[in-house]
């Protein structure tokens, strides 16, 4: 053990250094660091958490990748049909971290009651459809069965539709879809609610009504193994771009590849902002804590400055006795991370078992309750770089230390 950090830590159990005039700001310096920590990770865990959250529902909709025949076609609606029969399909064999790939079709359409209408998008699924990132989103009832050798009517109706329609889970309703040639009379078809989803993201919930695709495949007059276009998913988001090049590379000439990032680009743009306001909060509070403890060393010299003439006195270099005080410093940022770290994680898995905390604009965020989402080496850096940057900015307001006199140090005793 080095002499400095003997003596830095004989200063923190000394009882003069907890009673003394600086133990209130020594506090005040804990409190602020504590406090950041616990704000740095709240924005984290919010801001990825709202990414993931948005991420997740725009794709649970659109798959990560998609798949179609090249065409000036702009709209959602499926117009060109595509061969089932693929050598990707029904399993992506050739790019690695594929987790699935559906086949589906879209058709658009208007939903009729007595009272009312409403423009809808009926998405054809079949039976290799993954229901799995719909099951949070499933309010009442259950998933159209589309796997029986017959097709059926059921459907799964968004809650926000069913509420402007005025129709409940077990209703019957009937849907106009419009033919090529619209001077003929318009396909209709007979539904049935049998289950009522919300994923609280209104750009699809007013639109995105899930049905047989037997249906689309009829009224388009496609033969059974044509599609409208396949969705695939991958493992990791954040490899989207590169899959979606992989993709493309390995599939036939005549079709084309698009991601959801490029489908939606507003959407994302808009959450990639959080990194920056992530990045903005850490910043402040890093250097709002920073100052606090400025303020803590300071005091905490003035504090011992007969002790640091002693030092001097007795042979000590300047740098030796920056040290002793750099190491106090550390250990009081140390608490405040200890503390600041306790709470935080406590408040984060708190909001994630149970979710008390709310927006009050759900649809602006296109989630009610406020997601979190943290990672271990999230925690681990947020720490050691606040503890780093910390001390660094501690360096140059220690080297007062040199400037003080040994003879007035001790003459100040």
């Amino acid at each position: 053990m080095n002499y400095e950090f003997f003596i830095a830590k004989r200063i923190i159990k000394a009882k003069q250094y907890k009673s003394s005039v600086s133990a209130t700001i020594i506090k005040i310096a804990i409190a602020a660091i504590a406090i950041g920590i616990i704000m740095m990770m709240v924005a984290i865990a919010t801001g990825m958490g709202l990414q993931k959250t948005i991420q997740k529902k725009v794709s649970t909709f659109n798959g990560h990748i998609q798949i179609s025949n090249f065409d000036n076609n702009n709209s959602e609606v499926s117009l060109m049909p595509l061969d089932v029969n693929q050598e990707f399909y029904p399993e992506f064999t050739d790019v690695s971290g594929i987790q699935h790939i559906q086949a589906v079709a879209i058709k658009a359409g208007i939903i009729r009651t007595e009272k009312t209408f409403e423009g809808v998008l009926a998405k054809g699924v079949g039976a290799d459809y993954n229901w799995t990132a719909f099951e949070d989103f499933l309010t009442e009832g259950r998933f159209p069965n589309v796997s029986e050798k017959r097709e059926n009517r059921e459907v799964l109706l968004s809650a926000y539709m069913a509420r402007r329609l005025e129709l409940k889970l077990g209703d019957t309703f009937k849907t106009l879809f419009l033919k090529e040639d619209t001077s003929e009379i318009p396909n209709e078809r007979t539904f049935e609610i049998v289950g009522i989803y919300d994923s609280g993201f209104q750009k699809f919930d007013a639109n995105v009504m899930l049905v047989d695709i037997r249906h689309i495949q009829r009224m388009n007059k496609w033969r059974n193994g044509e599609v409208g276009h396949f969705e695939v998913f991958i493992d990791d988001f954040n490899e989207i771009n590169e899959k979606t090049i992989e993709i493309y590379n390995s599939i036939p000439s005549n079709l084309d590849t698009q991601s959801v990032i490029s489908k939606y680009p507003f959407i994302f743009e808009w959450i990639s902002l959080f990194d920056v306001n992530i990045f903005l909060i850490i910043g402040i509070i890093i250097i709002v804590g920073g100052i606090n403890m400025i303020t803590a060393l300071l005091v905490l010299i003035l504090d011992r400055t007969p002790m640091i003439g002693v030092l001097k006195s007795l042979g000590s270099s300047d740098w030796s006795i920056r040290k002793i005080f750099l190491y106090n410093a550390a250990y009081l940022i140390g608490v405040g991370l200890l503390w600041g770290n306790i709470i935080g994680i406590a408040l984060v898995w708190t909001q994630h078992t149970f979710g008390f905390l709310k927006f009050p604009n759900p649809e602006q965020y296109h989630t009610s309750i406020i997601p979190i989402h943290i990672e271990v080496w999230h925690i681990i850096a947020l720490n050691i770089g606040t503890l780093v940057l910390c001390v660094l900015m501690l360096l140059l307001p220690s080297y007062i230390i040199t400037k003080i006199s040994p003879v007035k140090a001790i003459k100040f005793q």
